[in-house]
């Protein structure tokens, strides 16, 4: 990543916040950044980064990265427009935004690139998938692929419409996960578990079960089999998991409204007066 690009980031919040921390844990200069936060927490002030209310058109940035919720877009990023310079790349972590949306509200001569990453990237450990237009050169593809690496792995999606369906799994996945650990420890309880030991025991499995996930060339599957020996107490399990109506049935359900969501997110609210 070149060290002489300028990057303004939008939106100073938890996510960009995480961005920024891992941007400058793998080598970019403090100098490089600068943050539009109009009310910054003291974790982002802590980072020794140029923080503002409103971004001046001296700061001239080559890369905006845009952090703040889907709702906020229409007021926050047009007067972006005025400090871009042609050929800037936007990268943007705004659901529901297409790339459509993005250069209505900001005008042509410049780059798109939407991205979903998910809550892990604070640690390090997230995932992010991008999506870019066609006619996005390989460099600033390349710059906003190791932007993302810093926070974690990343895929490219071969369609814009895929990233709802990427959203829905990745982007809201870990909020699935950890309501997983919330249910594991409550059903702890009902079984006679103090509440603090049933959630050592249910969180620990979670995060032991995802670092074996983590290993390379392994299958969900072929590791839910290992542990399954006939006629014990995880087959007694997974057979109400893996009814027609268990697990599987209710995470299509409820990939599918989080997916239904992002493609609401999209459509303007022609009722709202």
């Amino acid at each position: 990543m070149d060290k002489n690009k300028k990057i303004l980031l939008i939106g100073g919040g938890k996510m960009g916040g995480a961005l920024l921390t891992g941007w400058l844990q793998n080598g970019l200069d403090a100098a490089q950044f600068c943050i539009q936060e109009p009310n910054p927490e003291p974790a982002l002030k802590a980072l020794g980064v140029n923080i503002v209310a409103q971004a001046s058109p001296n700061f001239s940035p080559d890369i905006v990265v845009l952090a703040i919720k889907p709702q906020m877009a229409a007021q926050v990023i047009p007067p972006l427009a005025e400090i871009v310079p042609a050929g800037g790349l936007f990268m943007s972590l705004l659901a529901g935004t297409s790339i459509a949306n993005l250069c209505d509200l900001i005008g042509p001569g410049h780059y798109f690139i939407r991205t979903m990453p998910n809550t892990p990237a604070a640690l390090g450990r997230g995932i992010t998938a991008l999506v870019a237009e066609p006619d996005v050169p390989e460099p600033l593809r390349a710059a906003a692929e190791w932007l993302m690496r810093a926070v974690g792995d990343i895929v490219w999606l071969a369609r814009e419409d895929q990233i709802n369906a990427a959203t829905a799994i990745s982007g809201s996945g870990p909020a699935y996960v950890f309501h997983l650990a919330e249910a594991l420890a409550g059903s702890g309880e009902a079984l006679g578990l103090e509440p603090d030991i049933a959630k050592r025991l249910a969180y620990q499995t979670v995060v032991g079960a995802g670092a074996m996930l983590a290993t390379p060339d392994v299958e969900a599957g072929q590791l839910r089999r290992d542990v399954t020996s006939p006629g014990g107490t995880t087959e007694a399990a997974l057979e109400i998991l893996l009814a027609q109506t268990g697990l599987g049935d209710l995470m299509r359900r409820a990939t599918a409204a989080a997916f239904q969501r992002a493609r609401d997110l999209a459509e303007p609210d022609e009722d709202k007066s």
